[in-house]
């Protein structure tokens, strides 16, 4: 298991080239405090030029926190679970509301699935992009906000008035099978709950008669190291590696999954993009390195760094890479960075699993099948950004019970085909043909968020995935 980093200090610098450096870094001072133009606060050209100028050197994630970004960081870790229990679609100048936690602060107050937010503390939300929205929503979630909502079928809109709560988000969200005895099972990240949640949705699925098993990782940010090697001790023989950690300044160590391991013998395949990191991508090496598992999707984002804040005089701080993970067969997780700490050429060298196969370094797990997202016709792409699949699925949810079973049928497609002409989306019929298959998922998907819930309209939409269906093939192959 992997122990507490613990600290030795290497052979300090010359004391008189620190001298030398620090005196010229304070004559210089000098003369701009005496000399400039204008009144030159000291602390701006230090917490603002020096400091950051030297980290920059180092790395991209090196940091120095000024007196107020302390304090906000602080306030960030206390409160990032804080938020009102919605979940939303976020569209081109438009939010509608897909679904409500049980005993969360927006169902307290009445909101419900087909729920347009307009504004949020009088910020009328068509004004913005996309990505604006997402910012100014997850920004809002840490205060009161008032949202000014229109109900479908209501002519005036209603305000409501929420507190943010601490909302239960857990880190394994999603658990079903997509054939039989074939589960799927979505990590969003790695905190001390993760395992136990991995268990039991294991569990849940089936367990040990499961036949195959696809380990979702895509846009996982990472999280807690030692919650990794747990989760990686499900699938790993008891005493195989799963990361070093190597730095300068640190001892090195290895991690092993524990001896009273009882890892699942069933097939493994784990989806991966440019957006799993840290933690996500330490599992993932470990199962490529061992043989264990087949990688599918896009190369991940390569962040295998361990960072450490230290707390400095006057409020103060500095968050300092450290040291680096590495996975079972040497590999560095983190992706070269300009100093050069890491050995660039040496991570250009290929390396090679328990079977002898070849994996690249470099940073990053590269998949061992590179599967690229689908990409969007031109239907499909019109009709995500008009929002007229979740406008329609609204309407159609109001006037229409659905099911579990429930099914498109080929009217249902019609009324779909002339509710978005009569919004201008009006393309050739060798268009309405070629996207017709995917038209029918994606509307299925989008009444299922609505009538049942996120968690079943992602069922739907997993079995039109490519990375899932590649996964798929992948657990069937001989």
């Amino acid at each position: 298991m992997i122990l507490p980093l613990l600290f030795f200090f290497a052979e300090p610098p010359s004391t008189a080239d620190l001298e030398s450096a620090l005196k010229r870094f304070v004559d210089v001072l000098a003369i701009v405090q005496q000399q400039g133009a204008d009144p030159v606060n000291t602390q701006q050209p230090i917490y603002e030029g020096a400091i950051p100028s030297m980290l920059r050197r180092l790395d991209p994630h090196s940091i120095f926190f000024d007196p107020q970004q302390y304090q906000q960081l602080k306030e960030m870790e206390r409160s990032e679970q804080r938020g009102f229990g919605t979940v939303v679609s976020v569209l081109p100048g438009r939010v509608i509301i897909l679904q409500t936690m049980q005993g969360s602060p927006s169902a307290k107050a009445g909101l419900q699935a087909g729920d347009e937010i307009v504004a949020v503390n009088n910020v009328a939300l068509a004004r913005l992009e996309p990505e604006q929205i997402i910012e100014y929503l997850g920004q809002s979630r840490q205060h009161q906000a008032i949202l000014i909502v229109r109900r479908p079928g209501v002519i005036r809109l209603s305000q409501f008035v929420l507190d943010p709560e601490l909302v239960d988000s857990p880190s394994v969200d999603r658990a079903f099978l997509l054939q039989p005895d074939v589960g799927y099972v979505r990590v969003t990240g790695f905190d001390p709950q993760t395992p136990k949640q991995l268990k039991e949705a294991i569990e849940k699925l089936g367990g040990g008669r499961l036949k195959g098993l696809v380990l979702d990782f895509r846009d996982n940010p990472g999280g807690a190291v030692q919650s990794a090697i747990l989760v990686a001790s499900y699938f790993l023989k008891p005493g195989q590696r799963v990361l070093s950690i190597k730095g300068r300044s640190v001892q090195d160590q290895d991690a092993d999954t524990p001896q009273t391991a009882t890892p699942y013998s069933f097939r493994l395949a784990v989806l991966v993009n440019a957006k799993t990191a840290s933690a996500a991508e330490i599992v993932a090496g470990a199962l490529q390195d061992h043989d264990r598992a087949a990688i599918v999707g896009q190369p991940s984002y390569g962040k295998g760094l361990v960072q450490n804040v230290f707390p400095l005089a006057n409020n103060t701080a500095l968050a300092l890479t450290t040291a680096f993970y590495y996975t079972p067969s040497g590999r560095s997780i983190q992706k070269p960075l300009a100093s050069g700490q890491l050995e660039i050429a040496q991570q250009k060298e290929l390396f090679h699993t328990d079977s002898g196969r070849t994996v690249s370094g470099g940073g990053g797990i590269r998949p061992d099948f590179i599967v690229a997202p689908e990409q969007p016709t031109r239907l499909r792409a019109a009709l995500e950004a008009s929002g007229v699949l979740t406008s329609f699925a609204t309407e159609f949810t109001q006037k229409h019970t659905v099911t579990p079973d429930f099914d498109l049928t080929p009217s249902v497609l019609e009324e779909f085909q002339v509710y978005a002409g009569e919004r201008g989306i009006q393309p050739p019929v060798a268009e309405w043909v070629g996207d017709r298959a995917w038209l029918q998922s994606r509307l299925k998907e989008e009444l299922f968020n609505l009538a049942l819930g996120v968690a079943k309209g992602d069922e739907v939409e997993a079995q039109r995935d490519p990375m899932v269906r590649a996964a798929l093939e992948r657990l069937s192959a001989p």
